[in-house]
């Protein structure tokens, strides 16, 4: 492990490698699985031999899993934001995370099947936080406040509408 920061994730017992694994499904460039560590003894969340830590890399960044126990449930307070180049490449990650036991929240949010938060986020409809007019920005704000899943063409057209 080279990077000086990396982001560590707890899990329940045994999921770490699961949840990593299905990170890796998610098609996101420069990413893999680096590393799997046995426990060398029995602690408190795992048995001499387990699975007790992963490292993976995940869009160029450097994470560790570890299967950590029940403890610790993942809360919203921290959440990946993956930035979508189009309407398809939000569709394909919403629905895989969602249809792979995971659950739908508001304006771009949902949780994978671990509870770890994840915000699918249309680089556009950033954008339009920025945008000049701010009848704009306002009427694409209100329309994403609408939405689970982000449809960035629903929100052009109420941007456009607020400009006419």
């Amino acid at each position: 492990m080279t990077d000086k920061i990396v982001t560590c994730i707890w899990f329940d017992k045994g999921q770490a490698g699961k949840a990593a694994e299905f990170y890796m499904s998610l098609g996101l460039p420069h990413s893999h699985i680096d590393k799997i560590s046995s426990s060398p003894t029995d602690n408190p969340s795992t048995t001499e031999g387990e699975e007790l830590v992963v490292n993976f890399t995940l869009a160029g960044r450097a994470f560790m899993g570890l299967n950590g126990g029940p403890i610790f449930p993942q809360t919203e307070a921290v959440s990946f934001m993956i930035l979508t180049e189009d309407q398809g490449e939000t569709d394909r990650l919403w629905h895989t995370i969602i249809d792979n036991g995971g659950r739908a929240s508001d304006c771009g949010w949902c949780k994978d099947r671990w509870g770890v938060s994840w915000q699918i986020t249309p680089r556009r409809l950033m954008e339009f936080f920025d945008d000049p007019n701010p009848a704009r920005s306002k009427a694409a704000f209100e329309a994403m406040m609408t939405m689970q899943k982000i449809d960035i063409g629903v929100i052009e057209a109420a941007a456009d509408a607020a400009s006419k």
